[in-house]
């Protein structure tokens, strides 16, 4: 089949479902093509060798890409993110007007819904199928965010329902999200879970850790969160367990690593609480880098705020730390909490617990090195067992060549 992947983050971005996934459906028989936005996501800003345009075309891992035009911003402005949201809309719409005809099959990475709900109406005019698989729950992730007023909330909410009564199916990336699915009326025999796997790739010769950073790592316990740094990662919250556990081992550093709205108020509020010492910033870097740090770490961190979206959601960075095959400590509901309990390589507190994720923070860094490692070890092969990425692109081709 002839196959358009759309999706408004891609490579270079951060993304799950990236240039790997769109090769692996060629892999599998199918002639792919992407069709996304310049690169800016999680900063905003373009990335290095991209200039703004109103189209463009290259090649990622023998995959032919689409460049729309869109407006960059991934800042606080509810206005900005709305204008990054409906340029993308926009430009997907005409698009796919365009060059809708020419493909057997849309397959929509979502969020955003945006690109979703342009696929609903350019394959209604072309009468193709698509296929949209959610990451996040819209409007509620929409809500929990704070960028949305009650009014544009339900907008949201007839748009989704148009596009899930359109799509020929809808894959969820969680049990809890696909039940919840159903309460919203969607028919059971449409959904199909399917789990996030990691992009976490192991180490090319020669791939060392940027000098910067290895000299902060030099000499202590080094705890890393990579990504996002948000509004729905709630991180104040790790910098205050962070700090605490400093204060019992001084050994103990937390190193911030990514950029988002909340990187600068983080970083006023370790100016505010002098603890420099405890913890360290650092800019967005590429995926094989961040996976050396990763490496590098002694204890992977990560938290989500208190909200009840959470509750069915599993974050992708659960599968990556999983994968990188290290300690982690977590703070966050639900699912995910569940996932990494039963992995045995994972200390998990609730939302907004600082106390007791110093706590655990502070067991881990107690551990010898070879301790640590055996929980690592537990996690990696929780992961093997449970999220790989062949089991669930080849229950992704099954759903597509069920299209034809």
């Amino acid at each position: 089949m002839r196959i358009l992947y759309l999706t408004q983050w891609f490579d270079p971005e951060p993304a799950v479902k990236d240039a790997g996934f769109a090769r692996a459906l060629v892999d599998a028989g199918h002639k792919v093509e992407v069709a996304t936005g310049f690169p800016n996501y999680p900063g905003g800003k373009l990335y290095p060798g991209y200039r703004l345009g109103p189209y463009r075309t290259e090649t990622i891992n023998g995959v032919k890409v689409h460049r729309l035009w869109l407006y960059p911003s991934h800042d606080a402005s509810s206005l900005k993110r709305v204008f990054n949201y409906l340029s993308f809309f926009l430009s997907t719409l005409i698009f796919g007007l365009l060059r809708g005809r020419r493909y057997d099959l849309i397959y929509i990475y979502h969020p955003p819904l945006t690109p979703a709900l342009a696929a609903a109406l350019f394959c209604k005019v072309h009468r193709k199928h698509f296929i949209v698989e959610i990451q996040d729950l819209w409007p509620d992730s929409v809500s929990a965010s704070g960028m949305a007023n009650p009014n544009i909330v339900r907008v949201l909410e007839r748009a989704c329902a148009f596009v899930y009564r359109r799509a020929a199916r809808i894959v969820p990336q969680s049990n809890g999200m696909k039940a919840e699915l159903i309460q919203r009326g969607v028919p059971a025999e449409r959904l199909a879970t399917i789990f996030n796997w990691a992009t976490y790739l192991p180490p090319a010769p020669g791939q060392d850790l940027p000098d910067d950073i290895a000299a902060a790592f030099a000499g202590r316990i080094n705890l890393v969160y990579g990504g996002n740094i948000g509004q729905a990662q709630q991180l104040g919250v790790l910098v205050d367990a962070a700090v605490a556990a400093h204060r019992s081992n001084r050994a103990i550093r937390l190193h911030l690593v990514g950029g988002g709205i909340e990187r600068e108020p983080l970083q006023q509020k370790v100016r505010d609480l002098r603890a420099d010492d405890a913890v360290h910033f650092h800019p967005p870097i590429a995926r094989d880098i961040m996976d050396r740090v990763f490496d590098a770490a002694d204890i992977l961190v990560m938290h989500l705020k208190h909200d009840p979206l959470y509750l069915i959601t599993i974050p992708s960075k659960t599968q990556h730390y999983l994968a990188c095959g290290k300690p982690i400590v977590a703070g966050l509901p639900g699912e995910a909490a569940d996932i990494l309990k039963q992995s045995g390589g994972a200390i998990v507190c609730a939302p907004g617990d600082a106390a007791g994720m110093a706590e655990g923070l502070e067991r881990i860094a107690a551990m010898t090195v070879g301790e640590r490692r055996t929980m690592g070890a537990r996690a990696r092969a929780f992961y093997d067992a449970n999220f790989s990425m062949s089991r669930a692109v080849e229950k992704t081709v099954q759903l597509i060549e069920e299209q034809r």
